[in-house]
Formats: structure tokens, sequence, C-alpha cells
């Protein structure tokens, strides 16, 4: 989606939260403004917080190859604050003023284009395009197409959902008019008539969906994915193919735009998936269904916080792996009791501590030469429940092999922990 934005872009504006600073998200926003080397002007916002801290933020951002003017750079940075509206004057006057620079400017007497940048099918409204005009004028009642639908503008609104009758180059609006939901990244041109825009469109090849083979002993987790656009579909299921998958393997088994259905509960029931639902809503009946087949349903509004959601399902189908923890050693020194698979012993703590219940290894001459568990401790003849370095005690053990004078014992207990993804 940053990619995108600023592919369409002629100036790219770097909004930094003054208090939190540099995060992920803004470096993967300047790694995309770096490639397409359009003009850059920093926001530092929420300048208004007691917290905010513009000079730290600014040494954070020439870290990663912006240096802003303050710190002897070319980049210009304005200090904002929506709050107070702090800075965003001088944030406009920048832009005219480097638009001015750039000598950026646009043709209103052409054929008008431009890019289709987010898009997503409404339940009542159909097919809804958010667009960007990059060239001419665009007015309700064009015939419009892109390499995969077409379609008559019957209503455009701004972002306040007011309605327009046109836009000119450089702004947004929302229409609907579109026979189907048109892909997101595609350029959109103007037509005479609604045939010629028909035949401007290509036949729509539908993504087919890849499944992996999974592994030896590698899980699998299904998934229906439902989400408010296609452009956060896309960037979703981006990604969740970046992780790791040695373990578990991730099969997205439908990915749409839209509100959870009864259909997708249907899937997930039949499939034993998972559903996620990202800033989209489901009805009444489709939840109580979905508590009737036991399908789980899990909502996001934050893609970071979807990720996580899908780590932890994914650590979910592992089994906990068991892990030797070693306590300490014994050496023997005595032998008291034998019957079948049970001794007593006497030894010495040599090294850490012995605990009740705790398994043990036999070793021999440098050799293990059996294990098995210990059932009891003793110390001056009383029950323990632990044993430290240098005293000596009693022992009932249980296990495969006879244990001998001068064998160490070394002691362990096995812990279950959780595999992280």
């Amino acid at each position: 989606m940053r990619s995108r934005g600023a592919k369409v872009a002629d100036i790219a504006i770097l909004v930094v939260d003054a208090m939190e600073g540099v995060k992920e998200q803004t470096k993967e926003a300047i790694e995309e403004i770096k490639k397409v080397k359009i003009p850059l002007i920093v926001a530092l916002h929420k300048i208004d917080k007691p917290l905010a801290n513009p000079y730290l933020v600014q040494q954070q951002l020439a870290k990663e190859g912006i240096l802003t003017e303050e710190m002897g750079g070319e980049i210009p940075a304005v200090k904002t604050s929506a709050k107070t509206g702090q800075g965003i004057k001088e944030l406009l006057d920048l832009i005219l003023l480097i638009a001015e620079m750039e000598n950026l400017s646009a043709e209103i007497s052409q054929r008008p284009e431009g890019v289709i940048v987010e898009s997503w099918l409404d339940p009542k409204r159909g097919p809804c395009a958010t667009l960007i005009l990059e060239k001419g004028r665009l007015k309700v009642g064009d015939f419009v197409a892109t390499n995969t639908t077409f379609g008559k503008i019957r209503l455009m609104e701004n972002f306040k959902r007011e309605r327009l009758k046109e836009i000119l180059p450089g702004q947004a609006a929302l229409i609907l008019g579109f026979e189907e939901v048109p892909i997101v990244g595609e350029k959109f041109f103007v037509f005479e008539s609604l045939e010629r825009a028909k035949e401007a469109v290509k036949p729509r090849k539908e993504k087919e969906v890849e499944f992996q083979k999974p592994k030896e002993g590698q899980k699998i987790l299904n998934l229906i994915l439902k989400t408010d656009v296609l452009g956060t579909k896309e960037a979703i299921e981006e990604v969740l193919k970046r992780l790791p998958q040695e373990k578990v393997l991730i099969k997205i088994l439908s990915s749409q735009t839209g509100e959870i259905t009864e259909g997708d509960v249907k899937m997930a029931r039949d499939f034993g998936a998972k559903i996620l639902g990202f800033r989209v809503k489901k009805r009444k009946e489709v939840e109580e269904m979905a508590k009737r087949e036991k399908v789980e349903i899990l909502n996001f509004k934050v893609i970071y916080d979807l990720v996580e959601g899908v780590r932890k399902l994914m650590e979910r189908l592992l089994e906990p792996e068991v892990v030797k923890v070693n306590l300490g050693k014994v050496k023997v020194l005595v032998l008291f009791w034998k019957k079948g698979s049970r001794q007593i012993i006497g030894g010495r703590v040599i090294e850490g501590e012995v605990k009740k219940n705790a398994f043990l290894e036999i070793f021999r001459n440098g050799e293990l030469v059996g294990e098995g568990k210990i059932l009891n401790l003793q110390k001056e003849k009383r029950d323990i429940e632990i044993a430290k370095k240098g005293e000596e005690i009693g022992i009932l053990y249980e296990g495969t092999e006879k244990i001998k004078e001068d064998d160490i014992l070394q002691v362990f207990v096995k812990e279950k922990r959780e595999i992280k993804i």
C-alpha cells in the first residue's frame, strides 16, 4: 500500500509521531519514498504533547538517511499538531512552494485518467472505488474503464461524504458505478460511450489459490480472510506470507472484501478454519451460527495486531516442547536395599541440588548406563523435598538399571515450554 501511494504522489509527507519516533512502518515508508525519488517533507506530529521530542526523532531519521534542515540536511521539517493547529499553515505553504519549484502542473483539457487507490464491495451500494485524478476533468456521468472493469459514474463523493459534480487533477474521490470492484493500483480512463469503455476491458484472470504441500510433521492452519478493502487484503496476504512457516503452514482458503457471511462460517466448519475479519462487520445471525458450529471468528482493526493473532493461532497448533533441565549431581556412597526395579541408596550432593520426583541418569565410568526417577528423598531419616550441595542424603529410586557404589547420578527435571513463532 505504501509503495502504491508513493508511486502516485508528486510530493511525499512523512508523518512521524514526535513522542514515539521512528517505527518499523516509518522505515517502510522511507524505503518506498527513496525508491520513487520524489520531494519529501517531514511532519513531526503531536508536537503539543509534553513528551514530544522532535530533536530525538530527527536524530533517528538521520540514521535512516533522512537528514532534515535542522540536522544540517536539505529536507524541510515542520512541527505540527492537529489539536492546536500548529504548523499546518507552514506545511501547506511548503507543499505549494515545492510544487512551484518542481513545476508540478496538469493539463485540464486532456483526456481524463488516473489511478484506483482503494476499492471494495459495499453490500448496499455495490462496487466502490477511491481514485485520484492525474489528468483532465472527471465528471458524474462519465464512462470509465480499467483493465478489469467498466461503468458509468453515477455518484462522486469527497472524504466528508459530500457529493461532487466533478474533480480536477490531484483531487481524490469515491465513485460508484463500476460493474465490478476494480483492482487497486489500476489506471482508469474516460471513454466516449459505455460500449467503448466495455471494449477496453480485458478478461479478468482470477487469482488461483496456491496450496503448498505440508512437510512431514508440519501442521496446517486454515484461514478465511475478510477485509474492508482490497488494499488491506493485499497487504495482509503479503505480511502473512512472511511469517515463518517451518512448523505451521498457513493456507488461506478464501480471501475477499466485505462482511463475514454464513457462507464463510460453513466453509470454516467444513475445513476446520479460523475466520479473520479486518475492519468488517458480521450480522447477529452469523455470530450465532458461528457459535453453534464452534467456528472461531477473530476481528482486528490494526494489521500488526492481526499478525500477532495469527502467530498465536499457529503456536496453539504446536505441542509444547519438552526440555531437559539439569539440577545437580549425586555421588553414590552406599547401597541399602533393592527390590525389583526399586532401590535405596545413600550419596552426597556434589553439584547443584536434588529434588523429590525429579529424574536421574546413571553414569558409570563416564558412560550412561541407565535412568529412572527419585520417588523419595531423606536426610537424617526424615523426608525432605530438596537437598543442596554438600548434603548427604538417601534416595528411593525406581528405574531400569541397578545403581552401584561410586556411580554419578545426574538429576534433572522435564519442563514443557510453549513454542514461539
